[in-house]
């Protein structure tokens, strides 16, 4: 490459100066920076202390069970497995309200379990609102998605090491100290760090099942400071401090999760008999058994609860057909936006990759996922306070609400094309420079052309983080201009659950349809072209 292409490194630069503002906007609104005033007040200290308890237990509870999940699953094939992997990925992305819905109706005071109970006088013996039900939220969300991250590291041992411990003639519980144990340390500080993050900014699961001032984080109490109490400095003041202790969590996560060396050679190993006895096929069978029954009753229970008398009555409502038109429009600019952006960033951070082979690449990286430290919750209080002084901040909401999903989406659409398109760079360096292709002509006929899959699963992944996302519409939502997640929240809210049953039933199909298509339009051309390299490698060889 002889030339660094320069747009990634002004796209970096506009969302740096994007998030300052933001930020700047807080600083001014905030009464001081000294956040001992903060910890001062009982109410905000007990919501700071809430919020690290319950992302605490919620890590510890969805990685620790996830480690089992993970190790059965390495072990066993049966029927279904690829299809409760996919399903297993798809948790992380799935729309909050989605799976919060498919909760209540099961775990509910009205849902399912508590119907049984009550035809044999028994009623539940808890509440689904509160800590109980965040956590419950929580785990059916990251333990699915935790298992899959273990389950990759685990796939990483290689066969030579497995072969090496029947050889010695280890047990089950030996091989699983020496040799598979030390690959999921690896992977352990990354996947606590991920998950107890993930929880700690949890906005959508608290709002529907937080149950009170009593289980409240610091971004539910940003969100009711500003839009309930009108307090635009203890909003500010909280926002600021959220993104002081992430910030803090981000660095600490850091430095505990330094990637260790893998062999590229790994592979899954043939079963052994020597390990394959009784118990541990019913060990396993147990934890593959709890994780389906944590995950799929609430989605079937999504979809069984949509088709329901309010059915006709919600699809002939204009509201609900102007909430999913707003949805897509969001999803659709925002995905496209996060894109764009996602593209311009690496194609600069390569090529500072290939030509100097130093930091430069990842600071401009680094840029692009600066949301990871500063959650959508508080840019869009810094973006709400910064419109307010210029103009009327609602009627620039469909703006805000976009630039910030795009902004949320934009990590996932790095971390998804950073490898493919730096290893598709190393590949063509040499020989596009000779042809003379640069620039669009490059784009065009070489990269459009064999990261088209990564690019439409980055695309779905994003349109779908924006068609779920609650945190940003929220703030800006209104009457005249709600998406479908605030549309089903507002219909849990006043209890029309079989209205609200309809709409989750609504995201759901999306969510699933949205990566089959991806999947069966680009899947299906990949396998076509396997087959046709097929023949003409059978051609010539027979020539």
């Amino acid at each position: 490459m002889n030339k660094i292409p320069k747009l990634g490194l002004w796209v970096a630069i506009v969302i740096a100066t994007f998030v300052v503002c933001a930020l700047g906007a807080l600083f001014v609104a905030a009464p001081s920076l000294d956040f001992r005033t903060v910890w001062s007040d009982p109410y905000y200290r007990h919501v700071t202390q809430f919020s690290f308890y319950q992302a605490f237990l919620s890590t510890l509870l969805s990685v620790g069970f996830a480690i089992p999940v993970a190790h059965a699953l390495s072990r066993r094939d049966f029927k279904g497995k690829s299809l409760l992997l996919k399903l297993f990925s798809a948790t992380l992305v799935l729309p909050v309200l989605v799976g919060v819905f498919g909760i209540l109706a099961i775990y509910g005071n009205s849902g399912l379990l508590a119907s049984a109970l009550s035809s044999v006088d028994t009623s539940l013996p808890f509440s689904i609102y509160g800590l109980n039900g965040i956590l419950l939220a929580h785990v059916f969300f990251n333990l699915p998605y935790a298992s899959r991250l273990l389950l990759q590291a685990l796939e990483t041992v290689p066969v030579e090491q497995h072969r090496l411990a029947a050889h010695l003639g280890m047990n089950g519980w030996q091989k699983f100290k020496w040799v598979e144990w030390p690959r999921l340390k690896q992977q352990l500080p990354h996947v606590c760090g991920l998950v107890f993050m993930l929880c700690f900014t949890s906005f959508a699961t608290v709002m529907a099942l937080g149950g009170g001032p009593k289980s409240t984080t610091i971004e539910l109490a940003i969100y009711q400071a500003i839009k309930f109490d009108f307090d635009l400095q203890a909003g500010a003041l909280l926002a600021l401090w959220q993104m002081l202790l992430c910030g803090v969590l981000a660095l600490g996560i850091q430095r505990l999760a330094k990637p260790l060396a893998v062999h590229a050679g790994g592979a899954v190993h043939s079963r052994d008999k020597n390990y394959d006895t009784r118990v541990a096929k019913w060990w396993d069978c147990v934890w593959i058994g709890l994780a389906c029954l944590l995950v799929l009753p609430p989605l079937l229970m999504v979809v069984l609860s949509g088709f329901n008398a309010q059915a006709f009555n919600v699809l002939v409502d204009g509201r609900y057909w102007l909430a999913l038109w707003s949805s897509i429009k969001v999803a659709a600019f925002a995905a496209s936006l996060a894109l764009s952006a996602g593209i311009a960033i690496l194609m600069t951070s390569r090529a500072l990759r290939l030509r100097y082979n130093n930091k430069q690449a990842d600071h401009v990286e680094l840029l692009g996922t600066i949301i990871l430290v500063t959650p959508g919750l508080v840019i869009t209080t810094g973006l709400f306070l910064l419109l307010r002084s210029i103009t009327d901040a609602f009627s620039h909401a469909f703006i805000v609400v976009v630039i910030v999903n795009a902004l949320m989406a934009l990590p996932y659409v790095i971390k998804s094309l950073s490898q493919p398109m730096l290893y598709i760079a190393q590949q063509y360096q040499f020989l596009c420079p000779s042809l003379g292709m640069v620039g669009v002509q490059r784009f065009r006929l070489v990269e459009w052309r064999a990261l088209r899959k990564p690019f439409a699963t980055a695309f779905a992944l994003s349109f779908m983080l924006s068609m779920g996302d609650l945190s940003a519409i929220a703030l800006f939502g209104s009457q005249e201009f709600r998406t479908l997640p605030l549309y089903l929240f507002q219909l849990l809210g006043s209890y029309q659950m079989e209205a609200a049953a309809v709409v989750s039933l609504t995201l759901l199909v999306i969510s699933v349809s949205c990566f089959a298509v991806v999947e069966r339009l680009f899947g299906v051309k990949s396998s076509q072209q396997s087959q046709v390299n097929k023949k003409r490698k059978d051609k010539h060889a027979h020539s």
